[in-house]
């Protein structure tokens, strides 16, 4: 191989790593607030995602109140997680360890994201998650429920 093949041959080895690789689908993220109406204590909510999408529904709730939160989906690798007020990483519950149900005391006041998402070998295939999401929140009288609306 002369000096010029030589050249040439790492030049296109150059080239090729420095190309953009291909772009992996935008990721849309939506924001929902769960409002329960007055004098209702749980909600269904029925949405869809696909590939990298998320979803975080935030819904108000009180230290000491029960949190009860169960998805069905068609989709094997569809799955939600619990954050508690403040967070936005960190789970205190994973759905696709638990099969998709939560039922437990809230420890602290205000907003907790319900996250809905797909596991990665899912969005990586693009498929699409169509579920249905139950949330309940009721008071148990057990100190949090003289908290006021805001925490």
């Amino acid at each position: 191989m002369n000096a010029l093949s030589k050249h040439t041959l790492f030049g296109c080895v150059i080239l090729a790593v420095a190309l953009p690789s291909p772009v992996r689908a935008q990721r849309e993220s939506r924001t929902v607030r769960i409002a329960l109406e007055p004098g209702r204590t749980g909600v269904i909510l029925t949405d869809s995602i696909r590939g990298y999408d998320l979803i975080d529904y935030l819904l108000r709730a009180r230290a000491g109140q029960r949190l009860t939160a169960r998805m069905t989906t068609g989709n094997g690798a569809n799955y939600f997680n619990l954050m508690a007020p403040g967070e936005d990483v960190v789970a205190f519950f994973n759905g696709s360890m638990a099969e998709n149900r939560y039922a437990g005391l809230l420890t602290e006041s205000g907003d907790y994201t319900i996250r809905v998402y797909l596991m990665r070998s899912a969005a990586r295939r693009n498929e699409i998650g169509r579920f249905r999401l139950g949330v309940t929140v009721v008071d148990t009288g057990s100190g949090g429920a003289s908290a006021g609306p805001g925490g």
